[in-house]
């Protein structure tokens, strides 16, 4: 199936333009029509560590929608002079998406996800919506990707549970390469990386009042909450990102100031 949306290059990273209800639709499209879908969702810090991480790279050239995780990608778009419709990050599509598969009967699998934290974020989905599916849960040690024997476990245990939707919380690039690298032993439909969403969904990890997330800080909330985890992320990585943007930028530019000059 070819996308159906407008694609937007921020940093070589061609993202789909869509709202937050087109990426649903699109899912829901794919839950009903694909095996092996998946979807991204880019960060700042994705749009770094693609730059260098060519495994990474790959699992996003082949990734059937991605979205604009960040208001920082979106003044980014406005800034290149095409413009993003809106933020669709990870957590919030965890969150809405669960209401539409409420309605339309599709079947969810939480996969990841600090001990507890996946269940959890089911009983408070179920709660919100009765006639929600979550077919199964399921959290791996540390360090199950490199153990053979327990990726087959987990393969075994979603083909079972035979989900519509996989959501994986795993972190980047984790998640990505890891359904990537499983999609067809997993046979479900749409796989989706949603990092710590199952944590911010049960309550266990605070998100960043809404007012911080609108102005594009919500890295500073994360940072605050984890700083021993996340500082050379947030201040020494991701910083890179403006170098690139710049780059983009002048190229941009002196292209267009080129062409005006061949006319």
């Amino acid at each position: 199936m070819e996308p159906v949306t407008d694609r937007i290059d921020l940093l070589g990273v061609a993202i789909d333009n869509v709202s937050m209800a087109e990426a649903i639709d699109r899912i829901v499209e794919l839950a009903h029509t694909r095996r092996g879908a998946y979807v991204v969702t880019p960060n700042v810090d994705h749009l770094v560590k693609l730059q260098h991480h060519k495994a990474f790279r790959e699992v996003y050239e082949h990734a059937d929608l991605v979205l604009a995780d960040g208001m920082p990608l979106i003044w980014a778009s406005r800034l290149l002079g095409s413009p993003l419709k809106e933020k669709v990050s990870g957590s919030d599509l965890f969150v809405k998406f669960a209401g539409r598969a409420a309605r339309e009967g599709l079947r969810l699998f939480f996969l990841g996800g600090r001990e507890g934290a996946a269940e959890a974020a089911a009983g408070v989905l179920r709660a919100r919506h009765p006639e929600l599916q979550v077919v199964g849960t399921y959290c791996p040690y540390f360090g199950f990707q490199d153990d053979p024997a327990e990726n087959a476990r987990i393969a075994a245990t979603v083909r079972e549970a035979d989900p519509h939707v996989l959501f994986v919380g795993l972190g980047a690039p984790k998640q990505e390469l890891w359904i990537y690298q499983n999609r067809e032993a997993l046979a479900v439909p749409v796989s989706i990386g949603v990092g710590v969403s199952f944590e911010f969904a049960a309550g266990l990890v605070r998100r960043a009042p809404r007012p911080l997330q609108k102005l594009g800080l919500e890295w500073g909330w994360r940072l605050a909450m984890e700083p021993r985890r996340l500082w050379k992320r947030y201040l020494v990585e991701d910083r890179d990102f403006f170098r690139l943007l710049w780059k983009q930028y002048v190229t941009m530019h002196r292209e267009r100031l080129r062409r005006r000059r061949a006319r």
